[in-house]
């Protein structure tokens, strides 16, 4: 992880291209969740795509940091992680161990990205308590520290309200330049957005209620300008965080016929009031022009999940339709 005042390198590749990122889940009829979820690694691997991540539920989906590892050896170029994993799943020793793994069997591709937990149900699936938000953002808080130590040149001890370690060393440490690049999810100005301003080289929100429920390019706009002045008030330069954005979930059809159809299968009852704000459906041109508005609203890189790792039309019209016509934001 890059230290205040430092631009992790990852940062820098988008100072003057747009990001991104696929996200992929499989649904439960899925007859081979795991074959689609690495069929699609692959795909984003080979059109082009700067990462491929994986959810992080693992009550239900198939194991994200397992499929991560397959994907590290099958893939060559695009960055891997998931958006995000929840911290309180693990305790951050094992989180610190299993991305250095990671990042040394990819050969330093790997994104880490970090949030406190949204899903009671699958805390209970887990047989783990579900805090209030404020403790689940201060065992957060604490993760990273831990996290941040255990990756250092010493033996890191802490002793903390939530997590605890006792003279521990990840070694072998990860092998990419400044470390794991660590990006952080929420979009709250009390508490989320500091945390980003105060460790993360990567911020991320979106239109779902998991991700913030910025639903405008102006609500995007203002909550980039909170943290701003969050990372001047730290002593950092707001250009250091990466700003990135989660949809949940994209489905792109060649026409807008074909992407309604998509959708309709997908959702025959159809949508609810948050879904209607969170998923994004269209042809290449409609789905290219929602995400413009969104990069001149300040945002540099995307991650896009599809709900069906199947739906690889969505992936290549994505890669030779969509990207090439979203054009990076003009920086003062």
């Amino acid at each position: 992880m890059a230290h205040r005042g430092e631009v992790h390198p990852w940062v820098r590749e988008f100072q003057d291209r747009v990001g991104w990122g696929l996200q992929a889940f499989a649904l439960p009829e899925d007859p081979t969740p795991a074959a689609s979820i690495l069929a699609a690694g692959r795909l984003a691997d080979d059109a082009g795509l700067d990462g491929f991540f994986i959810g992080d539920h693992p009550a239900y989906a198939p194991d994200a940091w397992l499929h991560l590892g397959v994907l590290a050896v099958q893939t060559t170029r695009v960055r891997l992680g998931s958006v995000v994993l929840c911290a309180g799943y693990r305790p951050p020793v094992i989180n610190a161990r299993l991305a250095a793994d990671l990042d040394n069997l990819s050969g330093g591709r790997i994104v880490l990205g970090l949030g406190h937990g949204w899903n009671a149900a699958e805390f209970a699936q887990l047989g783990l308590p579900f805090p209030s938000i404020p403790e689940r953002q201060a065992a957060l808080e604490e993760a990273i520290q831990i996290i941040r130590g255990v990756l250092g040149a010493e033996p890191f001890t802490f002793h903390g309200v939530y997590h605890r370690t006792e003279e521990e060393q990840i070694l072998p440490p990860p092998v990419q330049p400044g470390g794991l690049p660590l990006l952080l999810a929420g979009a709250g100005e009390k508490r989320a957005l500091r945390l980003v301003a105060r460790y993360a080289d990567a911020s991320n929100f979106g239109a779902g209620h998991s991700t913030g429920l910025l639903r405008t390019p102006d609500e995007v706009r203002r909550r980039n300008a909170v943290l701003d002045r969050y990372c001047e008030e730290e002593g950092r330069d707001p250009g250091s965080v990466l700003r990135s954005h989660f949809t949940s979930w994209l489905m792109i059809g060649p026409t807008e016929a074909a992407a309604r159809a998509k959708l309709d299968r997908y959702y025959p009852q159809g949508l609810n009031e948050e879904q209607r704000h969170s998923r994004v459906v269209g042809s290449p041109e409609q789905v290219a022009d929602y995400y413009q508005h969104l990069v001149n609203a300040g945002i540099d890189y995307f991650v896009v999940q599809i709900l069906d790792a199947r739906d690889l039309e969505t992936v290549e019209l994505l890669s030779r339709e969509v990207m090439p016509r979203v054009h990076p934001r003009e920086r003062g």
